[in-house]
Protein backbone atom coordinates (compact mmCIF):
# COMPACT_ATOMS: atom_id res chain seq x y z
CA UNK A 1 0.00 0.00 0.00
CA UNK A 2 3.16 2.19 0.60
CA UNK A 3 4.42 1.91 -2.69
CA UNK A 4 1.20 1.94 -4.31
CA UNK A 5 1.01 5.82 -2.39
CA UNK A 6 4.26 6.83 -3.84
CA UNK A 7 4.36 9.92 -6.34
CA UNK A 8 0.93 10.50 -5.43
CA UNK A 9 1.61 13.57 -3.00
CA UNK A 10 -1.18 11.94 -0.68
CA UNK A 11 -0.78 12.70 3.15
CA UNK A 12 -0.08 9.19 4.62
CA UNK A 13 -0.56 8.22 8.17
CA UNK A 14 1.26 5.17 9.17
CA UNK A 15 -0.06 3.46 12.40
CA UNK A 16 1.14 1.08 14.86
CA UNK A 17 -1.10 -1.61 15.60
CA UNK A 18 -2.20 -2.32 18.94
CA UNK A 19 -0.66 -5.44 18.92
CA UNK A 20 2.58 -4.45 18.32
CA UNK A 21 2.84 -1.79 20.71
CA UNK A 22 4.23 -3.42 23.63
CA UNK A 23 7.09 -4.24 21.55
CA UNK A 24 7.59 -1.31 20.36
CA UNK A 25 6.99 0.54 23.70
CA UNK A 26 9.25 -1.50 25.64
CA UNK A 27 12.31 -1.39 23.22
CA UNK A 28 14.04 1.55 21.72
CA UNK A 29 15.15 -0.82 19.21
CA UNK A 30 12.56 -2.35 18.26
CA UNK A 31 10.96 1.37 17.54
CA UNK A 32 14.31 1.67 15.71
CA UNK A 33 13.47 -1.03 13.68
CA UNK A 34 10.14 -0.14 13.02
CA UNK A 35 10.59 3.26 11.96
CA UNK A 36 13.28 2.07 9.42
CA UNK A 37 10.80 -0.28 8.24
CA UNK A 38 7.56 1.30 8.06
CA UNK A 39 8.63 5.21 7.55
CA UNK A 40 11.96 5.67 6.35
CA UNK A 41 12.42 2.73 3.40
CA UNK A 42 9.13 4.93 1.62
CA UNK A 43 10.47 8.62 2.34
CA UNK A 44 10.01 10.85 -0.03
CA UNK A 45 8.19 8.97 -2.77
CA UNK A 46 4.89 8.44 -0.28
CA UNK A 47 4.24 11.41 1.65
CA UNK A 48 4.28 10.25 5.04
CA UNK A 49 3.11 12.94 7.98
CA UNK A 50 1.95 11.32 10.99
CA UNK A 51 2.43 8.22 12.55
CA UNK A 52 -0.49 6.92 14.79
CA UNK A 53 0.28 5.22 17.71
CA UNK A 54 -2.45 2.25 18.44
CA UNK A 55 -5.94 3.03 18.18
CA UNK A 56 -7.97 3.94 21.22
CA UNK A 57 -5.62 2.66 23.70
CA UNK A 58 -7.07 3.76 26.93
CA UNK A 59 -10.04 2.70 26.47
CA UNK A 60 -10.28 -1.06 24.85
CA UNK A 61 -6.21 -1.65 25.90
CA UNK A 62 -5.45 -0.82 29.52
CA UNK A 63 -2.94 -3.09 29.24
CA UNK A 64 -0.54 -1.62 26.91
CA UNK A 65 -1.48 1.96 28.35
CA UNK A 66 1.61 1.89 30.45
CA UNK A 67 4.06 1.68 27.29
CA UNK A 68 2.10 4.43 25.25
CA UNK A 69 4.07 7.26 25.88
CA UNK A 70 7.50 5.18 26.07
CA UNK A 71 6.50 4.03 22.70
CA UNK A 72 5.76 7.45 21.37
CA UNK A 73 9.40 9.08 22.74
CA UNK A 74 11.43 5.86 21.57
CA UNK A 75 9.44 6.33 18.07
CA UNK A 76 10.42 10.19 17.77
CA UNK A 77 13.82 9.28 19.19
CA UNK A 78 14.22 7.21 15.97
CA UNK A 79 12.81 10.18 13.50
CA UNK A 80 15.19 12.06 14.81
CA UNK A 81 18.14 9.91 14.51
CA UNK A 82 16.95 9.35 11.02
CA UNK A 83 16.06 13.63 10.33
CA UNK A 84 12.15 13.01 9.30
CA UNK A 85 11.49 14.76 12.90
CA UNK A 86 10.32 17.75 11.20
CA UNK A 87 8.52 15.65 8.54
CA UNK A 88 6.70 12.74 10.43
CA UNK A 89 4.50 13.92 13.53
CA UNK A 90 3.80 11.15 16.07
CA UNK A 91 0.27 11.19 18.09
CA UNK A 92 -2.25 8.34 19.34
CA UNK A 93 -5.74 8.09 18.39
CA UNK A 94 -8.38 8.75 21.56
CA UNK A 95 -12.44 7.88 20.95
CA UNK A 96 -14.41 10.67 22.75
CA UNK A 97 -14.48 7.62 25.56
CA UNK A 98 -11.62 9.89 27.17
CA UNK A 99 -14.01 12.81 28.03
CA UNK A 100 -15.85 12.07 30.99
CA UNK A 101 -18.49 14.44 30.77
CA UNK A 102 -18.34 16.30 26.92
CA UNK A 103 -21.26 18.46 26.67
CA UNK A 104 -21.46 20.91 27.59
CA UNK A 105 -18.03 21.52 25.80
CA UNK A 106 -17.02 24.00 27.88
CA UNK A 107 -16.80 22.13 31.26
CA UNK A 108 -15.35 19.13 29.48
CA UNK A 109 -12.63 17.38 31.28
CA UNK A 110 -10.50 14.08 30.53
CA UNK A 111 -11.70 10.52 32.85
CA UNK A 112 -8.89 11.57 36.18
CA UNK A 113 -8.61 7.46 35.49
CA UNK A 114 -5.97 8.12 33.01
CA UNK A 115 -5.12 11.52 34.45
CA UNK A 116 -0.64 10.69 34.90
CA UNK A 117 -0.63 9.22 31.16
CA UNK A 118 -2.80 11.67 29.64
CA UNK A 119 -0.36 14.70 31.22
CA UNK A 120 2.39 12.80 29.96
CA UNK A 121 0.96 12.53 26.64
CA UNK A 122 -0.34 15.73 26.20
CA UNK A 123 3.33 17.09 27.24
CA UNK A 124 4.74 15.04 24.29
CA UNK A 125 2.35 16.45 21.81
CA UNK A 126 3.27 19.85 23.11
CA UNK A 127 7.35 19.49 22.77
CA UNK A 128 7.03 18.22 19.31
CA UNK A 129 3.94 20.39 17.58
CA UNK A 130 2.34 17.12 16.84
CA UNK A 131 -1.86 16.70 16.86
CA UNK A 132 -4.15 15.62 19.27
CA UNK A 133 -5.74 12.64 17.60
CA UNK A 134 -9.67 12.12 17.84
CA UNK A 135 -11.73 9.18 16.78
CA UNK A 136 -15.55 11.57 16.78
CA UNK A 137 -18.66 9.22 16.21
CA UNK A 138 -21.73 11.01 16.26
CA UNK A 139 -23.59 8.16 15.56
CA UNK A 140 -22.29 6.28 19.17
CA UNK A 141 -23.52 9.20 21.43
CA UNK A 142 -26.87 9.48 18.96
CA UNK A 143 -27.32 6.15 19.73
CA UNK A 144 -26.29 6.08 23.81
CA UNK A 145 -28.55 9.27 23.80
CA UNK A 146 -31.48 7.48 23.47
CA UNK A 147 -32.98 10.71 22.16
CA UNK A 148 -31.38 13.33 24.10
CA UNK A 149 -29.98 14.71 20.94
CA UNK A 150 -32.09 15.13 17.63
CA UNK A 151 -30.63 12.73 14.87
CA UNK A 152 -30.71 16.28 12.47
CA UNK A 153 -27.88 17.52 15.22
CA UNK A 154 -25.93 14.00 14.77
CA UNK A 155 -26.30 14.45 10.77
CA UNK A 156 -25.13 18.13 10.45
CA UNK A 157 -28.84 19.02 9.39
CA UNK A 158 -30.40 22.27 10.71
CA UNK A 159 -32.43 22.22 13.52
CA UNK A 160 -35.66 23.77 14.41
CA UNK A 161 -35.49 26.89 16.67
CA UNK A 162 -36.92 25.17 19.72
CA UNK A 163 -34.38 22.43 19.52
CA UNK A 164 -31.71 24.94 19.07
CA UNK A 165 -28.33 23.65 21.37
CA UNK A 166 -26.31 25.77 23.33
CA UNK A 167 -23.37 25.87 25.84
CA UNK A 168 -25.39 27.68 28.67
CA UNK A 169 -21.25 28.34 29.82
CA UNK A 170 -20.35 30.32 26.98
CA UNK A 171 -23.84 30.93 25.49
CA UNK A 172 -21.98 29.46 21.87
CA UNK A 173 -24.96 27.65 19.74
CA UNK A 174 -24.03 23.98 18.72
CA UNK A 175 -25.71 22.98 15.56
CA UNK A 176 -23.92 19.69 15.16
CA UNK A 177 -22.60 16.73 17.49
CA UNK A 178 -18.97 16.95 15.72
CA UNK A 179 -18.21 20.29 16.56
CA UNK A 180 -19.23 20.33 20.19
CA UNK A 181 -16.84 16.72 20.36
CA UNK A 182 -13.96 18.71 19.21
CA UNK A 183 -14.64 21.66 21.28
CA UNK A 184 -14.98 18.93 24.47
CA UNK A 185 -11.69 17.89 23.54
CA UNK A 186 -10.17 21.22 23.36
CA UNK A 187 -11.63 22.08 26.23
CA UNK A 188 -10.43 18.96 27.95
CA UNK A 189 -6.98 19.81 27.10
CA UNK A 190 -7.06 23.33 28.52
CA UNK A 191 -8.27 21.57 31.73
CA UNK A 192 -4.94 20.27 31.94
CA UNK A 193 -3.16 23.37 30.90
CA UNK A 194 -2.67 23.05 27.43
CA UNK A 195 -3.51 25.00 24.90
CA UNK A 196 -2.12 25.24 21.13
CA UNK A 197 -2.10 21.67 20.82
CA UNK A 198 -4.30 21.22 17.55
CA UNK A 199 -7.00 18.63 17.31
CA UNK A 200 -6.97 15.97 14.17
CA UNK A 201 -10.06 13.88 13.53
CA UNK A 202 -8.43 10.30 12.61
CA UNK A 203 -12.00 8.83 12.31
CA UNK A 204 -15.47 10.23 11.45
CA UNK A 205 -18.55 8.32 9.71
CA UNK A 206 -21.52 6.69 9.64
CA UNK A 207 -22.87 2.88 9.62
CA UNK A 208 -24.64 2.29 6.46
CA UNK A 209 -26.71 -0.90 7.56
CA UNK A 210 -27.12 -2.21 11.16
CA UNK A 211 -29.39 -5.16 12.84
CA UNK A 212 -32.98 -4.90 13.88
CA UNK A 213 -32.76 -2.93 16.63
CA UNK A 214 -29.94 -0.30 14.83
CA UNK A 215 -32.38 1.88 13.29
CA UNK A 216 -30.11 4.70 12.86
CA UNK A 217 -27.62 3.16 10.42
CA UNK A 218 -28.91 3.44 7.31
CA UNK A 219 -27.58 4.22 3.53
CA UNK A 220 -29.41 7.36 3.90
CA UNK A 221 -28.23 8.44 7.45
CA UNK A 222 -24.48 7.50 6.50
CA UNK A 223 -25.09 9.51 3.07
CA UNK A 224 -26.06 12.47 4.60
CA UNK A 225 -23.35 12.69 7.24
CA UNK A 226 -20.33 12.01 5.37
CA UNK A 227 -21.33 14.72 2.48
CA UNK A 228 -22.30 17.21 5.41
CA UNK A 229 -18.99 16.25 6.98
CA UNK A 230 -17.20 17.02 3.92
CA UNK A 231 -19.00 20.21 3.22
CA UNK A 232 -18.13 21.13 6.91
CA UNK A 233 -14.69 20.92 7.12
CA UNK A 234 -14.13 22.44 3.38
CA UNK A 235 -15.85 25.06 4.71
CA UNK A 236 -13.06 26.39 6.51
CA UNK A 237 -14.75 27.97 9.80
CA UNK A 238 -13.66 25.79 12.57
CA UNK A 239 -15.95 25.20 15.39
CA UNK A 240 -17.94 27.77 17.65
CA UNK A 241 -14.88 27.58 20.24
CA UNK A 242 -12.24 27.51 17.97
CA UNK A 243 -13.51 29.19 14.86
CA UNK A 244 -9.86 29.89 13.50
CA UNK A 245 -8.77 26.32 13.74
CA UNK A 246 -9.48 24.07 11.03
CA UNK A 247 -10.08 20.33 11.57
CA UNK A 248 -8.09 17.80 9.41
CA UNK A 249 -10.81 15.00 9.22
CA UNK A 250 -10.36 11.71 8.01
CA UNK A 251 -13.51 9.71 6.91
CA UNK A 252 -13.76 6.33 8.49
CA UNK A 253 -13.98 4.26 6.70
CA UNK A 254 -13.23 3.06 3.02
CA UNK A 255 -14.01 -0.23 3.29
CA UNK A 256 -16.69 -2.59 5.18
CA UNK A 257 -15.59 -4.94 7.75
CA UNK A 258 -17.47 -7.84 6.60
CA UNK A 259 -15.40 -9.91 9.17
CA UNK A 260 -15.38 -7.59 12.26
CA UNK A 261 -16.72 -9.16 15.15
CA UNK A 262 -19.60 -7.27 17.08
CA UNK A 263 -23.18 -5.95 15.91
CA UNK A 264 -24.17 -5.23 12.22
CA UNK A 265 -23.42 -1.80 12.45
CA UNK A 266 -19.68 -2.90 13.35
CA UNK A 267 -19.16 -4.46 9.50
CA UNK A 268 -20.57 -1.31 8.06
CA UNK A 269 -18.80 1.88 7.88
CA UNK A 270 -17.18 2.08 4.62
CA UNK A 271 -18.46 3.45 1.61
CA UNK A 272 -17.17 0.61 -0.25
CA UNK A 273 -18.10 -3.30 -0.12
CA UNK A 274 -15.21 -5.35 0.39
CA UNK A 275 -15.30 -6.53 -3.17
CA UNK A 276 -14.67 -2.60 -4.33
CA UNK A 277 -18.37 -1.77 -5.37
CA UNK A 278 -19.76 1.41 -4.14
CA UNK A 279 -22.10 1.52 -1.11
CA UNK A 280 -22.53 4.84 -1.95
CA UNK A 281 -21.21 7.73 -3.70
CA UNK A 282 -19.43 10.53 -1.99
CA UNK A 283 -17.72 13.66 -3.94
CA UNK A 284 -14.72 15.23 -2.16
CA UNK A 285 -15.49 19.06 -3.46
CA UNK A 286 -15.59 21.99 -1.48
CA UNK A 287 -19.46 21.92 -1.53
CA UNK A 288 -19.93 25.10 1.19
CA UNK A 289 -22.75 26.96 -1.05
CA UNK A 290 -24.86 23.83 -0.96
CA UNK A 291 -27.94 23.00 1.21
CA UNK A 292 -27.81 21.01 4.29
CA UNK A 293 -31.81 20.68 4.75
CA UNK A 294 -31.77 17.99 1.31
CA UNK A 295 -32.00 14.47 3.10
CA UNK A 296 -29.73 13.23 1.01
CA UNK A 297 -27.17 14.95 -1.21
CA UNK A 298 -25.57 12.40 -3.16
CA UNK A 299 -26.01 8.68 -3.95
CA UNK A 300 -26.85 5.95 -6.58
CA UNK A 301 -30.02 5.00 -8.08
CA UNK A 302 -31.38 1.37 -9.11
CA UNK A 303 -33.41 2.02 -11.83
CA UNK A 304 -35.09 0.61 -14.89
CA UNK A 305 -32.52 0.67 -18.54
CA UNK A 306 -35.47 2.44 -20.60
CA UNK A 307 -34.28 0.87 -23.99
CA UNK A 308 -34.34 -2.71 -22.65
CA UNK A 309 -37.13 -4.57 -24.21
CA UNK A 310 -40.45 -4.18 -22.41
CA UNK A 311 -40.93 -8.09 -22.31
CA UNK A 312 -37.45 -8.54 -20.05
CA UNK A 313 -38.37 -5.56 -17.89
CA UNK A 314 -41.79 -6.99 -16.77
CA UNK A 315 -39.71 -10.19 -16.15
CA UNK A 316 -37.17 -8.37 -14.14
CA UNK A 317 -39.65 -6.69 -12.20
CA UNK A 318 -41.92 -9.88 -11.41
CA UNK A 319 -38.67 -11.55 -9.88
CA UNK A 320 -38.05 -7.97 -7.97
CA UNK A 321 -41.42 -8.52 -6.48
CA UNK A 322 -41.45 -12.08 -5.93
CA UNK A 323 -38.29 -13.59 -5.01
CA UNK A 324 -36.75 -10.68 -4.84
CA UNK A 325 -39.11 -9.44 -1.78
CA UNK A 326 -38.92 -6.16 -2.88
CA UNK A 327 -41.48 -3.58 -1.12
CA UNK A 328 -43.84 -3.17 -4.14
CA UNK A 329 -47.15 -2.26 -2.52
CA UNK A 330 -47.01 1.13 -3.90
CA UNK A 331 -47.05 0.24 -7.43
CA UNK A 332 -50.30 -1.68 -7.35
CA UNK A 333 -53.00 -1.34 -9.19
CA UNK A 334 -54.91 1.46 -7.85
CA UNK A 335 -52.02 2.60 -5.29
CA UNK A 336 -50.43 5.80 -5.71
CA UNK A 337 -47.06 4.62 -7.90
CA UNK A 338 -48.82 2.55 -10.34
CA UNK A 339 -48.29 3.46 -14.03
CA UNK A 340 -50.62 1.00 -16.12
CA UNK A 341 -48.72 2.55 -19.12
CA UNK A 342 -45.10 2.79 -18.02
CA UNK A 343 -43.51 -0.16 -17.07
CA UNK A 344 -40.17 1.94 -16.65
CA UNK A 345 -41.41 4.06 -14.29
CA UNK A 346 -42.54 0.79 -12.11
CA UNK A 347 -39.84 -0.72 -12.59
CA UNK A 348 -37.73 1.78 -11.48
CA UNK A 349 -39.72 1.93 -8.43
CA UNK A 350 -39.10 -1.92 -7.91
CA UNK A 351 -35.80 -2.06 -8.49
CA UNK A 352 -34.23 1.14 -6.62
CA UNK A 353 -36.25 -0.89 -3.52
CA UNK A 354 -34.64 -3.76 -4.29
CA UNK A 355 -31.29 -2.75 -4.48
CA UNK A 356 -31.09 -0.34 -1.11
CA UNK A 357 -32.85 -3.38 0.87
CA UNK A 358 -30.03 -5.74 -0.27
CA UNK A 359 -26.28 -4.05 -1.13
CA UNK A 360 -25.56 -4.27 2.45
CA UNK A 361 -25.41 -8.05 2.00
CA UNK A 362 -24.13 -7.73 -1.68
CA UNK A 363 -27.60 -7.05 -3.79
CA UNK A 364 -26.34 -5.92 -7.21
CA UNK A 365 -28.23 -3.52 -9.62
CA UNK A 366 -28.16 -5.81 -12.73
CA UNK A 367 -31.74 -7.56 -13.31
CA UNK A 368 -30.54 -9.70 -16.80
CA UNK A 369 -28.95 -5.98 -17.95
CA UNK A 370 -32.86 -4.42 -17.81
CA UNK A 371 -31.18 -1.97 -14.98
CA UNK A 372 -28.61 0.79 -14.28
CA UNK A 373 -27.12 3.02 -11.87
CA UNK A 374 -27.53 6.71 -11.65
CA UNK A 375 -26.31 9.40 -9.31
CA UNK A 376 -28.18 11.15 -8.02
CA UNK A 377 -28.18 14.57 -8.46
CA UNK A 378 -27.79 17.83 -5.84
CA UNK A 379 -30.37 20.11 -5.77
CA UNK A 380 -28.96 23.15 -6.72
CA UNK A 381 -27.94 21.57 -10.02
CA UNK A 382 -30.75 21.71 -11.62
CA UNK A 383 -30.07 21.63 -15.33
CA UNK A 384 -30.82 18.37 -17.43
CA UNK A 385 -31.68 18.14 -20.99
CA UNK A 386 -35.57 18.78 -20.60
CA UNK A 387 -37.59 17.46 -23.66
CA UNK A 388 -40.45 16.12 -21.66
CA UNK A 389 -41.09 15.46 -18.04
CA UNK A 390 -41.55 12.08 -16.16
CA UNK A 391 -42.28 11.53 -12.53
CA UNK A 392 -40.82 8.76 -10.84
CA UNK A 393 -42.87 7.91 -7.69
CA UNK A 394 -40.44 7.33 -4.85
CA UNK A 395 -41.35 7.40 -1.13
CA UNK A 396 -38.26 9.34 -0.10
CA UNK A 397 -37.57 12.73 -1.28
CA UNK A 398 -34.61 12.33 -4.00
CA UNK A 399 -33.29 13.85 -7.07
CA UNK A 400 -33.38 11.33 -9.77
CA UNK A 401 -32.34 11.56 -13.20
CA UNK A 402 -33.68 8.88 -15.87
CA UNK A 403 -32.00 9.50 -19.03
CA UNK A 404 -31.58 12.61 -21.07
CA UNK A 405 -34.27 13.22 -22.43
CA UNK A 406 -36.36 13.45 -19.16
CA UNK A 407 -36.56 16.13 -16.57
CA UNK A 408 -35.34 15.45 -13.20
CA UNK A 409 -37.99 15.42 -10.44
CA UNK A 410 -37.55 16.99 -6.58
CA UNK A 411 -40.44 16.21 -4.18
CA UNK A 412 -42.53 14.97 -7.25
CA UNK A 413 -42.36 18.54 -8.48
CA UNK A 414 -40.81 19.49 -11.82
CA UNK A 415 -37.27 21.30 -11.38
CA UNK A 416 -36.75 24.67 -13.81
CA UNK A 417 -34.07 23.87 -16.22
CA UNK A 418 -31.44 25.72 -15.88
CA UNK A 419 -29.42 27.62 -19.21
CA UNK A 420 -26.47 25.39 -18.46
CA UNK A 421 -26.71 22.07 -19.21
CA UNK A 422 -25.20 18.95 -17.29
CA UNK A 423 -25.43 15.34 -17.92
CA UNK A 424 -24.98 12.97 -15.28
CA UNK A 425 -24.86 9.06 -14.60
Amino acid sequence: MLSALANTGIEVVVGVPNDQLLRVGQSRSTAADWINKNVAAYIPATNITHIAVGNEVLTTEPNAALVLVPALQFLQSALLAANLNTQVKISSPHSTDMISKPFPPSTATFNSTWSSIMLQYLQFLNNTASPFMLNAQPYYDYVKGQGVFPLEYALFRSLNPDSQISDPNTNLFYTNMFDAMVDATYNSMQAMNFTGIPVMVTASGWPSHGGQNEKAANVDNALAYNTNLIRHVLNNSGTPGQPNNQVSTFIFELFNEDLRAGPVSEKNWGIMFPNATTVYSLTFEDMATTNTDSPVLRGTFCVANSSAPHSALKQSLDWACGPGSANCSAIQPGQPCYKSDDIVAVASYAFNDYYHRTRASGGTCNFNSTAMHWLQWQQRWCGVWARKPRQFCYTNSLVLVDSPNYIAVYHGVHVKPCKKMMRFG
